[in-house]
Formats: structure tokens, C-alpha cells, sequence
């Protein structure tokens, strides 16, 4: 017998808890982990798609059935506003890593700053940072490094909204980090420079659901060369001249 599995082996659900003609499972990428479980890699996932291809609303159910709270923060903290995410999260079980801890965090680029006040309302720790006082991108990453720190359960909700190209770079410096010391992490994005992290598990996410692919050949990679590389052929369809 092993023990020393990662925090999350698998996750699944029973379909008889969630409708099946009602949203979230009327989202492809929601109703194949509704049907097939989902096995995040025992590093670093990156599921990457368009806006409303559900890799959020997957991302969310993750961190809430691993017990983080829906809009941001760890096991022993965080809050709820305004109750806007699916039932995914309620419906999800977790099969737990033999021997690993409870440890995690969700970062949710969107409620980051709700948190922030959170934290100086409570406490937070002795290594925190005055966050509102930094800038957006500086507070980002050193949430990362006093929170996403050693083995534990990750969630990243489109981290790169604060980042810049050098940030980025910090970032999937982190996250190699954190998962050469036993860390999981299951991260949602744009960012090709994020999604570049070697030895990662890339999930593409769209009408067909969930699809294992490389770098190369995800479809941001490709649009991305090619508006580098020629902008114009992708301006003309959006800028009047």
C-alpha cells in the first residue's frame, strides 16, 4: 500500500445528483466530468479554453468539494458574498491520496481582492504583506508564495489576469516548485506562458468537453503565433480602417 498518493487521486459524482438538462451539465466539459470522474495529474493541470467553455465552473467545483471556499482562500479561511457558482462542487466527492495532508488554496483571480480584506480583517499570518498595498500583480504573486507553498491541493482561476509577461514567468517558476515538493495544482487560463510549464497535464477545453493535448498544439498556442506574426490578418476583421 502507498502513502505518499497526492491530496487528490480522483473526483466523481453520482449524475442522479445534478439535472440533466439544467446548467452546469448543459456545459460539455461539466457533464464528462459528471460521467467520467476527473484525475487531476499529480503535479500541475492546466485546463485552457475559451471564455464560457466551463473551465472555471469545473475549477470552482474542485476547490469546493476539496473543502476551499468558493470564492477564494484556504481550508481555514475564507467567505461567501453572493452564491453564484453551480452545484458541481456539492455533488463532487474526493477520493483522497493515502497519506498526504488537507492543506490547499483557491485563487480566484476575480474575488482576490474581497480576500484581501478578509485577511486584514482576521489576522492572516506573519509573512503576509500589507496586500491592498501592492500592486495587482505583486499581490498575486505573493499570495502565491505564502499560500500555494509545499504538498497540498491547488486551484488557480485565471491568475495571469494580474500578470505581466515577467510575472508570469515567476509564477510557472512557483508552480514547478511547488509540485517538485508534492504540491497539486489544477489551474484554469489563457496564458500560453503559463501553460508552457514542462512535465504539466494539459487539458483543452471546449464544445467536446475535456481533451488531454500538448502545448504545441493547443489552439491558443496557434493563434497566438499567428497574430504575433502577422496582426493584421486578425485586426482587419475587428478595426475599421
Amino acid at each position: 500500500m502507498r502513502f505518499d498518493e497526492p491530496p487528490v487521486v480522483r473526483m466523481y459524482v453520482d449524475e442522479r445528483r445534478l439535472p440533466q438538462q439544467q446548467w452546469p451539465m448543459t456545459v460539455p466539459a461539466v457533464a464528462q466530468v459528471v460521467r467520467e470522474g476527473f484525475e487531476p495529474a499529480p503535479g500541475v493541470t492546466f485546463l485552457v479554453g475559451e471564455n464560457g467553455s466551463g473551465k472555471s465552473t469545473v475549477v470552482e467545483g474542485l476547490a469546493e468539494a476539496y473543502g476551499l471556499p468558493v470564492e477564494g482562500g484556504s481550508r481555514n479561511g475564507g467567505q461567501e458574498t453572493r452564491r453564484s457558482e453551480s452545484r458541481l462542487g456539492w455533488a463532487l466527492e474526493v477520493q483522497r491520496g493515502i497519506g498526504s495532508g488537507r492543506w490547499g488554496f483557491f485563487l480566484r483571480a476575480e474575488t482576490m481582492h474581497s480576500w484581501y480584506t478578509f485577511v486584514e480583517q482576521t489576522g492572516g499570518n506573519r509573512r503576509d504583506p500589507v496586500f491592498h498595498e501592492l500592486s495587482h500583480g505583486e499581490s498575486f504573486l505573493e499570495v502565491a508564495r505564502n499560500r500555494i507553498d509545499g504538498p497540498g491541493f491547488y486551484c488557480l482561476d485565471e491568475p495571469e489576469a494580474a500578470l505581466s509577461f515577467s510575472a508570469s514567468l515567476a509564477l510557472v517558476g512557483h508552480l514547478h516548485a511547488i509540485a517538485a515538493e508534492g504540491g497539486q495544482v489544477v489551474c484554469a487560463t489563457h496564458s500560453p506562458v503559463l501553460a508552457s510549464l514542462p512535465g504539466a497535464r494539459i487539458l483543452e477545453v471546449g464544445p467536446w468537453g475535456l481533451r488531454e493535448t500538448s502545448w504545441e498544439e493547443l489552439e491558443l498556442v496557434q493563434h497566438w503565433r499567428r497574430f504575433m506574426d502577422a496582426p493584421g490578418r486578425y485586426l482587419r476583421h475587428v478595426v475599421e480602417d
